[in-house]
Parts: C-alpha cells; structure tokens; sequence
C-alpha cells in the first residue's frame, strides 16, 4: 500500500514544505492538519476543491482533518493571489456565506463519531477573532512580527509594486489574523500542519513562526500548487493526468492506465470522462452525474429535439440567448446565415457562409449544408426555441418571441 507520502508525491501535491523531514513524518501515526476557507461568496468553487481533496485524502489516511470557516478573516479578505483590495463585505453576507459553505465542506470532511480519531472538525475564526480586543492583538501576536517581514511577503510586496493600488491596512493585517489562527488551533486541538495553495505560503510561515515564538513548539506548513482549471471535460490531454491526481481518488494504477489511454486512443476522451465523472461525484453526489451525462449526451445528439421544455432550457442554460420577433422567423425573413451573425456566432456574413460549408454548424444538432436558407417553424422546438452550434462547444439559444 502506498504511504500517504508517496501518494502526495505521485500526485504532485507537495509543492513547498516548511520542513523536510515533514514527508516522513506524515508517515510516522496521525496528525492533525487545518485548512482554511474564507466566506467570500454564498458557496465555494473550483479554487477550494484542490485543498478539499487533499483534506480528504489526509482524513482517509487516519490524520485528523480541521476545516476552519473563516467567519472573521472573511471580513478582511486575504491579498494573497488578487491585485486589488477586496470590496468588505457585510456582516449579513458574511453569516449567509458560512451557511453555505459548511454543508459543502461536509461532503469532503467526514464530521460524523464514526470516523474515529480521524473525525474531522469544523470551525469557525470568528470564535476568538471576532472578540479579541485590539490592544491584546498588538500586544499578544504583533509584537512577534516586524513591518519588514510582513512587507517581504509576496502578497504584500507584489501590492507594493502598483503605487496606483498598494494595500491597506486592513488586508496588511490579514497575515496575523491567519497566523493566530493557526497559534489557537494548535493550543485548542492539538494541530500540527496547516494546508494551503502556494500562493499562501507567506501566511503559513507566518503561522509557523507565531508557533514556535509562543508555545515553543515545532510545526508544519505544506502547500500544493494553485493552477487550476474549471472545466475538467474539457481539460486539454496534456494536462488531464495532472488534474486526475489533484481531484480524484482513483489509484495510482488507474490512472496510469488512463494516462497510457490518452497517449494511444486521445480521440476516446476517457481520461476526460473520468476525470469529469469523479470530480461531479465528489461535489455532487452519482445522481447528478447521471443526470449531467444523459443532459451530456442530449446537447450534442439529435435527441435534443425530444427533450420537454425544461430539460432543454437545463441542457442549454450556459449559452448565450438571441431573441428575434416571432413573425420573422416563422414568416421566412432570417436566414441561417442572418442568425449567425446576429448571434455572434460568425462575425459576417462572409464568415458565416465559410463556417457553414466547411462543416461546422448546426441547428438543433443537425449540421446544415445551406447557409441561404430561411429558419421556418419547422426549426422551432416547443415551438418557440432553436438551438444554434458552431463546431463543438459554441452555442446560442434562439428564442422568438
């Protein structure tokens, strides 16, 4: 069986480390580990999910996992990785946010007693942030840092760059407020290693540090890389063996089946496939997989015509909509070609006839040969929509009206 720390490195999950000995001791009996996840919209996205698996993967492999929802941090907002001040939010945006998020966090974090000594916890910052006097801060975490190391982090020197911009204070603080963080979950509860994306790498040394300074104890900083892309189906082959180790739970045998799929047979997607059915499934559970996949199979078949009403207007609810007056369309007066740029599909007429004879476009999924010709009723599904496609992924819903 592959160690944990081995499967780290298979998956190319160990970007930076605080300690080189940390591998070894992932390997040596449990831990536990935080990672932090800010309320700054009403649910998490595709940037969290990489530090999500790799929570999981340590509960799975018997180290204790705390999901820390940043009820106070997300009050101020992390200058990590952003070139502008974030705008505040309010403290009602806030508690919304973290309502969101935690049943999210749970489909990843086992929370329940039967998890045993792995049982995983879920926090929140607002708990000794939100009533901590600012003379304690200063005096209890400030003392330990100096304005010259906070300034040589590169979330904070890369804002010093833009004279334009800069940072505020409030963001310039962020940094301590993280690594108080990790000063009480280690007091608390015993936590050992905090988790993050390299891009929070200056917080996590910071934590380490506040640590040591304090309760003169040895901890871990680990982070993973922070590249990321949204949609998995359609992640290029040469990327999808990465992406299939960051965010799914397939073995390592698996997935080098499917990297050897991909360099013989790339036209079969399959490495693709399964990489867009394991990560629906973690985030959504088989039912929405299966839902998504026969909703998958519609948009690009004939069988979209037979869809009812709302299954289509659920297939197609990403794509840009036209709205045309009804007595054009069913009066003969809008041509294929017309359509098509109208919709933004082609950028002329010129362009739209080029991209009709060579193949590439489609009325509700039947690829037509004749740019000239009228849309008529005939076109019309539940006698109102069309369904417009330019090559594979190119999509506009017709609506008359």
């Amino acid at each position: 069986m592959t160690s944990l720390a081995g499967d780290l490195r298979f998956r190319g999950l160990i970007h930076q480390v605080t300690d080189p000995d940390l591998p070894a001791r992932l390997d040596a009996g449990p831990l536990t580990l935080y990672a932090g996840f800010d309320p700054t919209a009403p649910s998490l996205h595709v940037g969290n999910l990489l530090q999500l698996c790799t929570l999981r993967r340590f509960q799975l492999a018997g180290h204790r996992p705390i999901a820390l929802a940043g009820g106070a941090t997300g009050r101020i907002g992390d200058p990590g990785g952003k070139a502008d001040e974030r705008p505040l939010q309010s403290d009602e945006q806030i508690r919304a946010n973290l309502e969101g998020i935690r049943p999210q966090l749970a489909r990843f974090v086992d929370f329940g007693a039967d998890a045993g000594i792995a049982r995983g916890l879920l926090v929140d910052n607002a708990t000794w942030l939100g009533s901590m006097p600012l003379v304690d801060f200063l005096r209890d975490v400030g003392k330990h840092f100096t304005v010259n190391q906070m300034v040589g982090k590169e979330s904070v020197r890369s804002r010093f760059e833009r004279p334009d911009q800069g940072i505020s204070y409030t963001e310039f603080s962020y940094m301590l407020m993280q690594a108080y963080d990790f000063l009480r979950l280690h007091l608390d509860h015993g936590c050992d290693l905090q988790i993050g994306g390299s891009d929070q790498w200056g917080n996590i040394t910071m934590g380490v540090e506040l640590v040591r300074k304090v309760a003169r104890h040895e901890v871990y900083g680990l982070t993973s890389p922070y590249r990321l892309y949204q949609f998995f189906y359609n992640t290029e082959d040469a990327v999808v063996g990465t992406y299939l180790r960051f965010f799914t739970f397939l073995s390592s045998e698996q997935i080098e089946d499917l990297d050897a799929e991909t360099a013989t047979r790339p036209q079969a997607r399959a490495a693709a496939r399964a990489l867009s059915r394991a990560v629906t499934t973690l985030v959504h559970g088989p039912e929405e997989v299966a839902r998504v996949e026969r909703a998958s199979t519609a948009l690009f078949g004939a069988e979209i015509a037979d869809l009812d009403e709302a299954t289509l207007l659920e297939v197609v609810a990403d794509a840009p909509t036209t709205e045309v007056s009804r007595s054009e369309l069913v009066g003969g007066a809008l041509s294929l070609v017309d359509m098509l740029v109208r919709s933004g599909l082609a950028t002329s007429r010129a362009d739209a006839r080029r991209k009709v004879d060579g193949g590439g476009v489609y009325v509700n999924n039947r690829r037509e040969s004749d740019a000239e010709r009228a849309l008529g009723p005939e076109d019309l599904l539940h006698d109102r929509y069309v369904v417009l496609r330019r090559g594979r992924r190119d999509y506009n819903l017709v609506i008359a009206g």
